[in-house]
């Protein structure tokens, strides 16, 4: 017993430890890609930034996709790399599953190949609890892992070389081909602001929206021009079909990438420091908690929980009550503190309740005179 409590406090400061770090881990996220390229081994590349990304490895769009990804400033992009001739993005799909990303993007990708890649993202998520998003053209998936990026035309200068020269020329990307810049954004935006009005200072033009406020609440991502630059209309996701347990704030893309942060910080600390390591009792239940409880307090010091609400987890009674029904457990005459303490073999019911901070996005304000 003694072996067990010594190694706790080390799991409490590595709680506090990823608390603190929260905001900085968020603006350094990763964006996987998936490319169609003949010119190199069909293999995953990691690049940390554009100087890596060298020239004659990759055609002359899909290195210019790599560094449009980096020009929202990822902590490094993940490439796989799949021959032309396949007519699914399956075998990128495939190395990707257990590999640590935040951000999917196939520039490019047509039309036929967007729902089967949405539904793969959306597997992940419920079956298999990854906090994979990906930002797909055109794809109204109605899911919050799924940001669906709609503007077409988007006009940008780019440099390429002719008969042996650079020069730059103006280049029309459609939505498909900058789903990898809108990644790129996503994964380096800390939570201490909002990817709504991010500017995109290099595009001089887009195939602007006449209705952008009923494209936004449909759930599309889109560019919108301001009169002075192009910047994002509003930070949302695909989710359009509300429920209880996923509000109007489950469509934001900054609400949606704190809660997958915390649910991999809780996650990857319980199994990495927890599973198979520590005893199962009341005791270590409630250290365990204390744990996650100090990790929820330095979210509210970094205003990415809301300090004014009672951020907390705890043990879910009901969870416990419902588990020793069938095993015989008089549950109906145990006093609440009774099932709490009450032996639960390997398992651990937790629940918690918190509630995130958002941006300011909307400003109603009246002025009399």
């Amino acid at each position: 017993m003694a072996g067990i409590k010594l190694g706790l406090p080390q799991i409490m400061i590595e709680f506090k430890t990823k608390g603190v770090s929260a905001v900085v881990r968020s603006a350094r996220g990763i964006v996987a890609l998936i490319l169609k390229d003949d010119t190199g081994a069909f293999d995953t590349k990691v690049y940390k930034s554009i100087s890596e990304v060298e020239d004659g490895h990759w055609t002359e769009d899909n290195r210019d996709y790599i560094l449009k990804t980096f020009m929202g400033t990822p902590s490094k992009v993940i490439v796989e790399r799949i021959p032309t001739t396949d007519t699914n993005y399956n075998k990128g799909l495939e190395r990707l599953k257990n590999k640590k990303w935040n951000y999917l993007a196939v520039p490019g990708i047509k039309s036929a190949d967007v729902t089967t890649v949405a539904s793969w993202i959306a597997g992940e998520r419920q079956n298999n609890k990854k906090t994979f998003k990906a930002v797909l053209p055109n794809s109204p998936s109605d899911n919050e892992g799924i940001i669906n990026f709609t503007t077409e035309g988007i006009k940008v200068d780019r440099k390429t070389i002719k008969d042996g020269k650079s020069e730059t020329v103006e280049h029309t990307y459609s939505a498909s081909d900058y789903t990898c810049r809108i990644a790129g954004i996503l994964a380096g935006i800390p939570f201490t602001r909002s990817s709504t009005y991010y500017g995109l200072s290099e595009v001089k033009a887009i195939t602007e929206s006449a209705t952008p406020n009923v494209d936004i609440d449909k759930g599309k991502l889109i560019l919108v021009n301001d009169g002075t630059k192009i910047k994002i209309g509003r930070g949302v996701n695909s989710l359009t079909s509300l429920t209880a347990s996923k509000g109007a704030e489950f469509q934001k893309i900054k609400i949606v990438d704190a809660v997958d942060l915390m649910r991999d910080d809780i996650r990857d600390t319980f199994d990495g420091s927890y599973v198979g390591k520590i005893i199962n009792s009341y005791d270590n239940k409630i250290l365990f908690l204390a744990a996650v409880n100090a990790y929820f307090e330095q979210l509210e010091k970094d205003d990415v929980l809301d300090n004014s609400y009672d951020n907390k987890a705890q043990i879910d009674v009901e969870a416990q009550r419902i588990y020793l029904m069938p095993k015989g457990v008089d549950v109906d005459n145990m006093k609440e503190q009774e099932i709490k303490e009450y032996n639960t073999g390997s398992k651990v019911f937790v629940k918690a309740q918190v509630k995130f901070l958002d941006a300011m996005e909307d400003l109603a304000m009246e002025i009399n005179m």
